[in-house]
């Protein structure tokens, strides 16, 4: 079983994801806590995934995610917005969050998002926006990423456009017919060669090079 804490200020929300999640089948939601109760409710149920709200009125869901950084080891940390424009979400993933999550996502996209986090991928919400992207590479950002991606070999932007699809390294293994050692090895080679720190990093810089729509163009 998944074990998640749904952190959130309003209980309609909280509820809502509790029944979503929990009618999986594979999936329990151990807590639900409001902001304030969030970082003591996720070190006694040491979840394997949290799922944030980003904007809460009692505690701001940046200063928890922080918090919840430090703890041994941190949790998975995936952000819960209304705004696929939120001017918080590049902070957010900046200071370690696994991804976003906007909260009108269909009930079988919500589990599969758990599950793909849990299993080390990738999530963005579909309605990414280039706001978002921007806020988090910066303005110019598009030429940028060509010029990083260009560094990449073939098999290397393979790995970086299902990284940025969200597949974990055992399901990428699978894609391209590898052992999940190699995958890492090239997980490891893209995010030097791209100067990112995170799977993230490198998913967003992947959309700016145009990668994920085929285009090869910046956007």
């Amino acid at each position: 079983m998944i074990r998640v804490v749904v952190v959130d200020d309003e209980e309609l929300v909280r509820t809502g994801f509790r029944l979503i999640l929990q009618a999986a089948g594979d999936i329990e939601v151990v807590a639900t806590p409001t902001g304030a109760q969030a970082v003591r409710e996720i070190s006694l149920h040491k979840p394997d995934l949290v799922l944030l709200d980003i904007r809460m009125p009692d505690v701001d869901g940046l200063t928890i995610l922080r918090q919840l950084r430090g703890l041994k080891p941190p949790p998975v940390v995936a952000m819960l917005t209304t705004f696929d424009s939120d001017e918080y979400i590049a902070m957010a993933l900046r200071s370690g969050a696994g991804g976003f999550i906007l909260k009108d996502t269909g009930p079988e996209q919500l589990a599969q998002m758990v599950r793909t986090l849990v299993s080390g991928g990738v999530v963005l919400s579909p309605k990414v926006t280039r706001t978002v992207v921007d806020g988090y590479l910066g303005s110019g950002a598009g030429s940028a990423a060509t010029e990083q991606v260009e560094l990449l070999t073939e098999r290397e932007r393979t790995v970086l456009v299902l990284i940025a699809e969200g597949l974990s390294n055992t399901d990428i293994g699978a894609r391209i017919h590898v052992s999940v050692g190699t995958v890492k090895d090239h997980v490891s080679a893209i995010l030097t060669k791209l100067r990112v720190g995170s799977r993230v990093q490198a998913a967003l810089v992947a959309q700016r090079a145009g990668l994920l729509d085929g285009s090869g163009e910046p956007v």
